[in-house]
This record gives structure tokens, C-alpha cells and sequence, in this order.
């Protein structure tokens, strides 16, 4: 008995615990995102970009555009709840219910409308791939096989939304991303056509980096800041650094800093640290 007296006493000073006021013991759960039901979403937004490769089984091909109407009304249903959810948990909270359900519609529609160009900005990262990869087989495996394509994708849907000014939903996305590929890339960066990631383990693309067309990264190189010193007082600040175009940075190398800028052509050698700007058609090699 002494273990249930024990056990009921831990109950109940770990539940004493939850009425202060840490930003943890927030627990309205009626109230607060799903990530849940965020990351199926995505999982359905996937199925639309990609119709003939992340469609269910049961779909048949004289169906597929009935079957993609049902699918994208759902995902209209379930943005739009998240997305007002999110903006209820927010400093947003302030505003009245009309007002925010205005705005979440605005929102939800006017992503919803940018997926044929997110399409379009896809179907040329994967071209980038094919051309960019000699082990690639056909295009088919790339869609179905890459992480770097699969980041890219959830990346060009959060940053619409992080651009719309959707708070949270876009990080937890791209930190789907980021948990199943190891690429992790913040929604605000701002990344041209034909981005080719290879390989794509351990790969960081902070907030503010800017990142031209024609671009290729291997694994393991960070685009990032100098300092995370100062915390919020830096926030909304260049801390990362610009990417001209055809520009291609090899495996290891870390480019850091936000008047760091990597000129057009330039090609950042593995291992390299690079602080400082670097000359378009420039290349750099790290010398141990």
C-alpha cells in the first residue's frame, strides 16, 4: 500500500504544478493547433500536388478527378479550422470572431489558388534533380524516393502560407519535413526555381536566407546566422546569407552570416566556412 500512497502523492504534485502560469501549462486543448491534423494536410496536400503518385489505392484513373475534388474540399475544411485556430491562439485574439473568420477565409482560398504555381515551381525542381543527378533513373523516382524533393515540396506550401501571414502552421510543417528527411528549412527563406537538394541529411536554410535559381546543396551544409546572441532583439534582421544563382555548395560547408553574399557561378567547396562575401564564378575550398 505504501507504493499507492506514493504513487497518489506524485499525482498529485505533478497536477499542482499545472496551475501556474508557465507558457507549458497552457492546456485549452479545444483551443490550440493540431499538429495532428496539420501533418495529415500535408499528408493530402502531398496527394494534390502529386495525384498520380500520392493518390490512394482504391483510386481509378477514370475517377482521379472526382476523387482530387473530394480531396481538396476536405483540405479547404480542415486548413480553414486550423488556420483559425491558430489565429484565435494568437496575438490575434484580440480582433473579433467575424473579423478573423474574414481573414481565415481570404487565406485559406488565396493558398488554395496558388497551388498550380506551387505545381509549376516543382515540376522544375524536379527537372533540376534529373539533370543535376546521374543516379536518377527517371523523374518517377525522384517524386517517389527523394527527401530532397519531399522537403522542397512542403517547404514551397509553408512559405505561401508564412507569406500570408499564417502563424504557426508553416514551421510545424516544415518541422515534418524536417523530423522525416533531415532537411531543415524555415519557411520564410526565400528559394528560387530549380532547387536541387542531393543527398539532403543535415541540411539547415535559416529564415532570412535568400537563395537564387539554378542551385545545388548536398548534405550537411548550413545555410545560417553568425550569432544567435541577442535573441529576440535581432528578430526580423538579415541573419542569413544570399545565394546568387547557379550556385552549387558541397557537402559540409557552412555559409553564415546576412551581408554574406555568394555570387553567381560561384562553386563553396566541402568543409568550407565562409563569413564573408565570395565574387561571382568563385571558387572556394576549405584547406585544413
Amino acid at each position: 500500500m505504501e507504493l499507492d500512497k506514493r504513487t497518489e502523492e506524485t499525482i498529485s504534485n505533478i497536477l499542482e504544478n499545472y496551475d501556474d502560469q508557465k507558457v507549458i501549462n497552457r492546456i485549452d486543448i479545444n483551443n490550440q493547433p493540431d499538429k495532428k491534423a496539420i501533418i495529415e494536410i500535408v499528408d493530402k496536400l502531398m496527394k494534390i500536388l502529386y495525384p498520380g503518385y500520392y493518390r490512394d489505392r482504391v483510386y481509378r484513373q477514370y475517377g482521379l478527378k472526382n476523387n482530387m475534388a473530394a480531396t481538396i474540399e476536405d483540405v479547404i475544411f480542415h486548413l480553414n479550422k486550423q488556420i483559425a485556430v491558430v489565429f484565435r491562439y494568437s496575438d490575434m485574439a484580440t480582433s473579433s470572431e467575424e473579423e478573423i473568420i474574414e481573414k481565415v477565409n481570404e487565406i485559406t482560398f488565396s493558398f488554395m489558388n496558388k497551388i498550380p504555381m506551387i505545381r509549376d515551381y516543382l515540376e522544375k525542381d524536379i527537372d533540376a534533380a534529373f539533370e543535376g543527378d546521374p543516379a536518377a533513373y527517371s523523374k518517377s523516382e525522384i517524386i517517389l524516393a527523394y527527401p530532397g524533393l519531399f522537403a522542397i515540396s512542403i517547404y514551397r506550401m509553408a512559405h505561401e502560407l508564412y507569406t500570408l501571414g499564417v502563424p504557426m502552421i508553416p514551421r510545424i510543417m516544415t518541422e515534418y519535413a524536417h523530423s522525416t528527411t533531415g532537411i531543415d528549412i524555415h519557411p520564410g527563406a526565400q528559394i528560387g526555381q530549380y532547387f536541387f537538394i542531393d543527398h539532403g541529411t543535415g541540411i539547415v536554410i535559416g529564415e532570412t536566407t535568400i537563395i537564387g535559381d539554378h542551385v545545388k546543396i548536398y548534405q550537411g551544409v548550413t545555410l545560417g546566422g553568425l550569432s544567435t546572441k541577442g535573441g529576440q532583439a535581432i528578430k526580423g534582421t538579415r541573419r542569413h546569407p544570399t545565394i546568387g544563382n547557379y550556385v552549387t555548395i558541397y557537402s559540409g560547408a557552412s555559409i553564415l552570416g546576412g551581408e554574406t553574399v555568394i555570387g553567381d557561378g560561384a562553386v563553396i567547396g566541402g568543409n568550407a566556412f565562409v563569413t564573408e562575401s565570395v565574387d561571382a564564378g568563385s571558387r572556394v575550398l576549405f584547406k585544413d
